[in-house]
């Protein structure tokens, strides 16, 4: 099959990277905040839906590349949990060895902890509003910032509203479906996407996803072209299959626009609901092949969690020239067609 070599859509998401990077060497400047989101931007405002009308988005917009992972949901919790009146940490994170956080203390001294080899794995064990309260938390600037108010105005169970606005760029959120939809399987046909210009699978393929291997720290050791962690094929820390590390399975199986692990690894809440259930995506480590296709969604109850849920989280796209500074000198990065 002919390759073809794209331009990542502009220069956001490395620039994002670049700082991501520089944090995780300790070269990040002290004002820097907890927790630094790596963004992939998709672009191609105003694109078609696909056959089951779902993927039409009329803007662009970022998603994190990576699911939310324990260190980063750790530092929030470390932030706003010190006595967890929503409890946003369930104790079987601790207790459950594919859970990756612990904690000490006793309410109004709460503090978290990362396990071992469990910082870069997706958290699970997380519900619709412990998402929904990080997306507010980060909008509203991480540290003492609330997460109750934001793009979701929650009272304990109950959102009282979803307010998204184009025009405040700090808004952070869960990604509705069609934005989920669009970043895992959209890639124009002109730009090396299929006819439809959508893929079955997020690794920008039509073609069953390689079931992914664990080394002993749960890093995917057979990444390449087409590669997902599903089917209970990571099997580490004595598990028959497990979480394994964001991005691991590395650039050969991202979407087109950049994105780790939309198949398999922990399925992601979304925004979007029907009746009283949100809509969840992307399938699990556990999971057949089937539930990472773009034809396969579940339904669950806001309030579940489990060692198969995770997240992701979205935004807008702040203007060129607060990303100027970061985006200069930032490498191109390229991208394959895969079938």
């Amino acid at each position: 099959m002919k390759t073809r070599e794209r331009l990542r859509a502009g220069l956001a998401t490395t620039a994002v990277s670049a700082l991501a990077l520089a944090w995780t060497l300790g070269s990040a400047p002290a004002a820097v905040a907890a927790v630094v989101i790596d963004w992939a931007t998709v672009g191609n405002a105003g694109n078609a839906a696909d056959t089951t009308r779902l993927g039409a988005v009329g803007y662009d917009y970022r998603v994190s590349k990576h699911e939310v992972t324990n260190a980063q949901y750790a530092a929030f919790l470390n932030a706003v949990a010190a006595t967890d009146t929503n409890r946003l940490y369930k104790t079987i994170m601790a207790a459950d060895r594919r859970g990756g956080i612990t904690r000490s203390g006793s309410p109004g001294s709460f503090t978290y902890a990362v396990k071992a080899d469990m910082g870069n794995k997706p958290v699970n064990h997380v519900n619709w509003f412990d998402a929904a309260r990080f997306s507010n938390w980060m909008t509203n600037g991480q540290g003492s910032g609330s997460t109750e108010t934001g793009v979701y105005t929650l009272r304990g169970r109950l959102v009282l509203a979803t307010t998204r606005d184009t025009s405040d760029l700090s808004q952070v959120f869960l990604p509705n479906e069609n934005e989920w939809y669009k970043a895992a399987y959209h890639q124009p046909s002109a730009e090396g996407g299929d006819s439809d210009g959508y893929w079955a699978y997020p690794t920008a393929s039509n073609r069953r996803p390689t079931i992914a291997r664990a080394n002993a720290t749960g890093d995917i050791r057979n990444a390449g072209v087409n590669v997902a962690n599903y089917n209970s094929g990571a099997d580490w820390n004595g598990l028959n299959g497990n979480v394994a590390t964001v991005g691991s399975a590395g650039v050969g199986s991202e979407s087109f626009y950049g994105t780790s692990d939309q198949g398999g690894n922990v399925w992601e809440w979304t925004e979007s609901r029907l009746a009283s259930n949100f809509i969840l995506r992307g399938g699990s480590w556990s999971n057949f092949d089937l539930n990472m296709r773009s034809s396969n969604r579940i339904l669950l109850s806001p309030s579940t969690a489990n060692s198969q849920a995770g997240f992701r989280i979205a935004s807008f796209i702040p203007e060129p020239a607060s990303l100027a500074l970061l985006a200069a000198g930032a490498p191109l990065v390229l991208r394959r067609r895969r079938d």
